[in-house]
C-alpha cells in the first residue's frame, strides 16, 4: 500500500513537472509572435522592428520589407507604414518561417501602403520609329505594362499574330517583338513624358507556405504578377490587397495551393486579372476583377468559387 502511495505521489510530480515544461514552451511561444514595424521614410534596417517609431536602443522600425521577413519567425505580424513613397521590392515567403503558428496566421500589414516594381524609361534608351511614334526595348520581355504619371497609358490591343505595327492615337501604346511603342503628342519627345515600365518581376511570392494573411496592401507595375501562391500554399487569405498594372496577372493561383480573395480589387493587368491553374484552388469573396484589354479570369485548370458558386 505504501509503496502504491509512493508510486502515485512520483506520477504526480511528473505530470507537474511535464505541465510545468508545456506552459514554459507555451510563454516562449507566445513571447516569438510579434509586431515587426517597417518604414522606408523613418526606418533603418539596423533596428529591430519592434517599435513604430525611432528609438536610440534600436528599437525603431526596419526600413525595408525584405529585413522584416529576415527577422520574422511563423506567426508573426509584418506591420508597414504608409508613407508617401512606395516599398520598391519584391517580396518571397518561403516555408514555415512566413508561415502561421498555433498562436496565429502569419501576418503582412499594408495599412494602405504601395509596393511598387516599376522603373524609369531612360532618357537614352528611346528610339524613333515613325511619325510621332517611339519605341524602346524594356529589359524584361514577355509580359510588360507602360505608365505615364498618374497612371499606367492606354494600350492598343494587337494579335500575337499580327505583323504590322497598329495605328496608335496619341498617348497609346502597343508590346510587340520585345519592344514597347508609344505615340507621343504632336510636337513633343517622349523624354518628356517621364514614363516607366515594369521593372521587377513579382511583387510577392508565396512558397510552401500556410495561414499567410495580406491585407490592405496594393501591389503594382510588377512584370509577372502582383501576388503569386506558386505552390504548396495552404489557407492563404487576401484581404483589402489592390493588385493593379502587373505585366501578366493580378493574382496568380498555381500548383496545389488555395487562396481566398476577400474584398480585393483586381484591374488593369496584362493578361488577366486573376489566373488560376493546375490544381490550385481559389476562392473569391465580395471582390471586384475589372476586365477591361485584359479578361477578368484565365482558367488553366484548378477551381474557382466565387460567392459560394463554382466558376469551373
Amino acid at each position: 500500500m505504501q509503496r502504491h502511495r509512493k508510486l502515485h505521489v512520483t506520477a504526480m510530480r511528473c505530470l507537474a513537472i511535464g505541465l510545468a515544461l508545456c506552459s514554459s514552451i507555451e510563454c516562449t511561444s507566445l513571447a516569438v509572435a510579434r509586431d515587426i514595424h517597417v518604414s522606408n521614410r523613418g526606418g533603418d534596417d539596423r533596428s529591430d522592428g519592434s517599435q513604430l517609431r525611432p528609438s536610440i536602443a534600436r528599437g525603431g522600425p526596419v526600413r525595408t520589407i525584405a529585413k522584416a521577413l529576415r527577422l520574422a519567425e511563423a506567426g508573426d505580424h509584418i506591420v508597414l507604414a504608409k508613407t508617401s513613397e512606395p516599398y520598391r521590392e519584391s517580396l518571397s515567403l518561403t516555408s514555415s518561417k512566413h508561415s502561421g503558428s498555433p498562436l496565429g496566421p502569419f501576418i503582412i500589414e499594408g495599412n494602405g501602403a504601395v509596393l511598387d516594381g516599376s522603373t524609369p524609361v531612360p532618357d537614352d534608351a528611346w528610339r524613333h520609329f515613325d511619325g510621332d511614334v517611339f519605341y524602346f526595348e524594356p529589359a524584361g520581355m514577355g509580359y510588360q505594362q507602360f505608365f505615364l504619371p498618374g497612371g499606367a497609358a492606354v494600350r492598343h490591343p494587337l494579335p500575337h499574330a499580327a505583323v504590322r505595327l497598329p495605328a496608335l492615337e496619341p498617348l497609346e501604346w502597343c508590346l510587340k517583338d520585345g519592344r514597347i511603342y508609344f505615340r507621343v503628342e504632336s510636337g513633343r519627345l517622349p523624354q518628356v513624358y517621364r514614363a516607366a515600365c515594369c521593372g521587377l518581376r513579382t511583387g510577392v511570392t508565396l512558397y510552401h507556405v500556410h495561414d499567410v494573411v495580406i491585407r490592405n496592401l496594393v501591389v503594382q507595375g510588377f512584370q509577372f504578377d502582383g501576388i503569386a501562391a506558386s505552390d504548396a500554399v495552404r489557407g492563404a487569405r487576401l484581404e483589402g490587397v489592390t493588385a493593379r498594372g502587373n505585366g501578366r496577372s493580378g493574382v496568380s493561383v498555381s500548383g496545389a495551393s488555395t487562396v481566398e480573395i476577400e474584398r480585393c480589387v483586381l484591374g488593369n493587368n496584362g493578361d488577366s486579372q486573376l489566373r488560376n491553374e493546375d490544381f490550385a484552388l481559389t476562392f473569391l469573396r465580395a471582390s471586384r476583377l475589372i476586365a477591361g484589354e485584359a479578361p477578368a479570369i484565365e482558367s488553366a485548370g484548378g477551381r474557382i468559387v466565387q460567392n459560394g458558386k463554382p466558376l469551373n
